[in-house]
């Protein structure tokens, strides 16, 4: 890092739900420790108000139609290599001219983005030769990852792993990929013992602790999970809604009157949870996972297998990370043998973080495998 003047870090989230701006934040924060100047914008917002409509519809999800739009826009843009394509080209078409304004009136020395669409866009600027500031992008889901990699991409970081040979397929075998830490709350990696967790959270005493959580977005089957959860062993639920409040008043309708479940919308309180939670029963994958298997809580996936979900699942379950529940009575089945089951000793690995490979990158100013 220069000595003379702070890195400046321009960094790309999409606030639709919590997935895709709590990496940018936790990021933001450790770059600013380290001295550099972060820069947090919402992508869908620099792209425009067409951009914002096309993806916002996709995050209505009360209602059937929202369903199957969120599924047939996965199924159409990302599993189809044509449309995929095709799809590619419309996000540029939208978003390009926007974003080369505001990147020439916010000049940065590296860009991160923590959503993949905007990791496409600006994978297709930097292999067209029409951005020369390196691109990262900060990849949070396991599998899934069309648009989240790409070959224009200076370097592609990963919260699991595992990830890596998808990574490699879609941008190319000589892609620079790093496992890191740094996307998720730093507290992640030394939590708590689950007795001090739950005495920090008043649950001492309350015997077995069932998380049902729906995501930022609070969606999936909440109820289904919340019933199988008390019937098959919980002695108390904690149900996290996010940022649903049509969800939330009907969880509290459904529950208010049960001293066994406390209803909780979007909370900052997840290092605690997790790890005072014997299990996670959790519909939308994503970080949420990661950070329960960090506190060696239990996980079961269930409630709202949509699109990326679904594939996310499926690699899941063949790594033998997470259990997959596909309606109430394998979800019994599942709870049941994650209650009975021994911790599992995942723990946080020895990675190194990513607000110093970003850093790193800032300061070579070397361009993109696929311009060299």
């Amino acid at each position: 890092m220069r000595d003379d003047v702070p890195m400046r870090v321009l960094i790309v989230t999409a606030s639709i739900g919590a997935g895709h701006d709590v990496p940018a934040a936790v990021l933001a924060g450790a770059l600013r420790e380290r001295g550099a100047t972060p820069e947090v914008v919402d992508g869908l917002e620099v792209g425009g108000p067409v951009a914002r409509a096309i993806v916002g519809g996709a995050s209505s999800l009360e209602t059937t139609a929202g369903n199957i739009a969120f599924e047939a826009g996965y199924l159409l843009g990302t599993r189809y290599a044509p449309m995929r394509r095709a799809g590619s080209r419309v996000i540029e078409q939208i978003m390009r001219r926007r974003y080369e304004r505001f990147l020439a009136e916010h000049p940065s020395d590296v860009i991160v983005s923590t959503y993949p669409l905007t990791t496409e866009l600006l994978g297709r600027m930097r292999c067209s030769g029409a951005l020369a500031t390196p691109v990262v992008s900060a990849i949070t889901d396991l599998a899934a990852l069309h648009y989240w990699a790409h070959p224009g991409v200076d370097l592609h970081l990963l919260t699991h792993p595992e990830s890596e040979p998808e990574v490699r397929e879609i941008a190319g075998l000589r892609t620079r990929v790093a496992a890191v830490h740094g996307l998720t709350d730093p507290r992640f990696c030394d939590p708590p013992p689950r007795s001090a967790a739950r005495e920090e959270l008043g649950l001492a005493g309350r015997g077995s602790l069932v998380v049902v959580s729906g995501g930022g977005w609070g969606v999936g089957d909440l109820s289904g999970a919340t019933d199988t959860a008390l019937h098959y062993g919980a002695d108390s639920v904690v149900l996290l809604v996010g940022h649903n409040d049509g969800a939330l008043a009907r969880m509290r309708e459904a529950y208010g009157a049960d001293d066994r479940v406390q209803i909780w919308g979007f909370t900052d309180r997840m290092v605690a949870l997790l790890a005072a939670a014997d299990v996670l029963i959790h519909s939308t994958a994503g970080l949420t996972v990661l950070e329960a298997l960090m506190c060696d809580c239990r996980v079961i996936s269930y409630g709202w297998a949509r699109g990326h979900i679904r594939v996310n699942n499926a690699a899941y379950e063949r790594l033998g990370m997470v259990d997959v529940a596909r309606n109430r009575t394998q979800l019994a089945h599942a709870l049941i043998a994650a209650l009975a089951a021994a911790p599992s000793g995942f723990g946080a690995p020895d990675l190194p973080a990513a607000a110093d490979l970003v850093l790193a990158l800032a300061s070579e100013g070397k361009p993109a495998d696929a311009l060299r």
